[in-house]
């Protein structure tokens, strides 16, 4: 079975036959190549492939897309805040390596000790939340200049030193 991985949301239509703007967190300017399908949960838990027609890229969190079967703006408003997902194969070959997404499946350290994975990542104004279980809780882990130590990409983990207590109120 696929594994899939959030990347965005339909936020709008635009034009008259059909295109969809995709707000995305890929972390740069997009066209989707090499990517065959999104998957948009029409209902939850369901990823449905909707095959790209064309895309383009708007700017570093939108990309316009064109998607096969749907040709007019009345069809293509029903997706309007459907979440969209990639499989794990298409996501890694368009994240940024620099954007927080790129995140998910690292394992967070702090003093040695592992919290968790990454399951998902959350990105606020001044700081990004890394969610994890932590003894069978869910766990935000706030990222920010005082709490990062170090990324290690090539072992996929993230060293925190954490405010004294935080992990506390997940125990």
């Amino acid at each position: 079975m696929n594994q899939y991985t959030h990347i965005g949301k339909i936020i709008a239509t635009f034009g008259t036959l059909g295109e969809v703007i995709l707000q995305h967190s890929l972390g740069k300017k997009t066209t989707l190549k090499g990517t065959e399908a999104i998957f948009i949960e029409l209902t939850k838990g369901s990823y449905i492939p909707y095959f790209i027609s064309s895309a383009k890229a708007k700017n570093q969190e939108e990309t316009w897309i064109k998607l096969e079967g749907i040709d007019n703006k009345e069809t293509a408003h029903k997706l309007i805040s459907k979440q969209v997902w990639l499989t794990e194969e298409d996501f890694r070959n368009q994240v940024s390596k620099q954007a927080a997404i790129n995140l998910l499946g690292y394992t967070i350290i702090d003093n040695k000790t592992i919290i968790g994975i990454v399951e998902k990542v959350m990105e606020q104004p001044h700081q990004i939340l890394l969610i994890t279980t932590y003894k069978n809780n869910e766990a935000l882990i706030p990222l920010h200049e005082k709490s990062l130590i170090k990324i290690n990409h090539t072992k996929k983990e993230i060293y925190v030193q954490l405010p004294d207590g935080l992990l506390d109120i997940y125990s």
